[in-house]
């Protein structure tokens, strides 16, 4: 599970320049008259194209340096071994059939996939390899593109016997996806929301937007899944897409508002202010795991329905044949950026607002009638209204010694404040006494919202204090997997994590 983890989280890597890719693809779209804005923009449809067409090669690179921490050989061993797996594989082209559309190998994103995968595992396993002296020039680090290399030519020749008859296969449960219609567009939506809590989620997003479903563009060149389809014009794509934005948009802004609402009378008006930034981020930018930790763990039965809502949008966008598509995420940023490219895309405002009342009144009802112990609710942390005169009072968490402000009426949402950089370094350090120090720390990494650790122990993991440093919430994976959700701060604390591990290996 650990790894599972840390691949799925190397799919962010890549998956972080999209935004450009698709800004830069959609300014030069635009028709221009004047022959200065002409040519800017088939410059910046190139620039953005180019990112597309490389997309295999920036996942076998995200992959190896996702599984390496960052290492910067196993990146270009990546770059070497995918160069050489992509030309191998595409010798079975010529040998198979005198018909060559028809013989095209297409692992599109897979294939890097797996180069990147065979890079880390090569890098870990001989990065510190010795040869006799004569040779040593091309000891350690060094000798890692080196084997890289020679194991994607086998690798690529071996797979180049196999792969024609399961890219066939691959291709027929696509076209079987795609032909149930709603169904499979409700399966997944139901299924990437379930997965969140685990972080898994971006292994059936990688199915659905980098491998579902073929297309061929104007000059003959075919690009796989929903994603790239969208962005190569394929009338078709977006079914994967298009039902996360009255979700993102709208229901979970709606979910936050009613939260804030059922909060108890004292804590409304703190509760509101953060809610209504969790939400705003919602809209803007598609970021919802603020919003959805915040009651993930607290109310189950309410995740299920989001989930369920979630699958129901998207196979009601797909019935009303509403094509939408995003490089990032389903928030008005992107929905901006496509709207020319995109089929029926006013459509999410009226289903959008219907989503937020829908939203509105579930977690309002439920809230109240189950008395979920929502942000803002619980009676452990409601303060006497006098308190809140007072100053704030500075208190020490037992056995850390670690020093915080005294904590919000809910600490489960303060994360959604953003500190300010000076305090960021300090805030870290208190991470690090609330997990056990540096020394129980295996491995760390960061996505978007998560502190994903590995750690040695983690039954010393102080929960309060965390709680109290902004922790939105906190996940137990596997036997020594930890996710703590400290929202779009989280990068910037693992990289004060690893200057500390650094200073202290100095």
């Amino acid at each position: 599970m650990s790894y599972i983890q840390r691949v799925s989280r190397s799919f962010m890597i890549p998956i972080a320049v999209m935004p450009a890719a698709a800004i830069l693809f959609r300014f030069g779209k635009i028709e221009f008259d004047h022959p200065f804005l002409m040519k800017l923009a088939a410059i910046c449809e190139a620039a953005g194209g180019a990112i597309f067409d490389h997309l295999p090669l920036l996942f076998a690179i995200g992959i190896a340096i996702g599984l390496t921490g960052g290492k910067g050989v196993a990146a270009l061993s990546a770059a070497v071994g995918y160069l050489v797996f992509q030309e191998v594989m595409r010798t079975y082209e010529i040998v198979q059939t005198n018909e060559l559309a028809e013989a095209n190998v297409q692992m599109g994103v897979l294939g890097g996939l797996i180069t990147g995968g065979v890079t880390a595992y090569l890098y870990n396993r001989f990065k510190d390899t010795k040869l006799p002296q004569a040779l040593g020039f091309f000891a350690g680090r060094r000798f890692v593109p080196i084997v890289t290399a020679l194991a994607m030519t086998v690798l690529g020749g071996l797979l180049g016997l196999i792969w024609m008859p399961i890219q066939e296969m691959i291709q027929q449960a696509g076209l079987w996806l795609l032909s149930t219609g709603g169904v499979g567009s409700f399966l997944y939506g139901t299924v990437n929301r379930l997965l969140i809590p685990t972080g898994l989620h971006h292994i059936v997003n990688h199915v659905a937007w980098f491998q579902i479903g073929e297309y061929a563009e104007a000059g003959g060149k075919v690009v796989q899944g929903d994603l790239t389809r969208f962005f190569a014009g394929d009338p078709a794509a977006g079914t994967f897409m298009t039902g996360f934005f009255p979700v993102m948009m709208f229901g979970l802004p709606g979910a936050a508002i009613a939260m804030a609402r059922s909060a108890r009378p004292e804590n409304r008006r703190l509760m509101m202010s953060i809610m209504l930034s969790a939400a705003f981020t919602s809209f803007l930018t598609g970021i919802t795991e603020p919003i959805e930790f915040a009651f993930m763990l607290i109310a189950p039965v309410l995740f299920v329905i989001h989930a369920l809502l979630t699958g129901l949008s998207m196979m009601l966008m797909h019935l009303l044949e509403v094509k939408i598509g995003f490089g990032f995420s389903a928030g008005f940023i992107d929905l901006a950026i496509n709207w020319n490219d995109s089929t029926r895309p006013w459509l999410v405002f009226p289903i959008g607002a219907a989503y937020f009342a829908v939203y509105y009144a579930v977690f309002h009802v439920f809230i109240r009638v189950f008395d979920y112990a929502t942000p803002g609710r619980s009676m452990e942390h409601a303060e006497p209204a006098a308190a809140a005169a007072e100053p704030a009072a500075v208190q020490e968490p037992p056995d850390i010694g670690i020093r915080m402000p005294k904590p919000d009426p809910d600490p489960r949402l303060s994360a959604l404040r953003r500190p300010s950089s000076q305090l960021m370094s300090r805030k870290a350090a208190d991470v690090v006494d609330c997990i056990g120090g540096t020394g129980n720390i295996k491995s760390i990494d960061a996505c978007i919202t998560r502190l994903r650790l590995t750690l040695q122990e983690p039954s010393l993991i102080h929960t309060e204090g965390l709680q109290q440093l902004g922790a939105a919430g906190i996940i137990r994976i596997g036997k020594d997997g930890v996710h703590v959700v400290f929202g779009t701060d989280s990068e910037l604390i693992k990289e004060e994590i690893l200057k500390l591990q650094s200073e202290q290996n100095d």
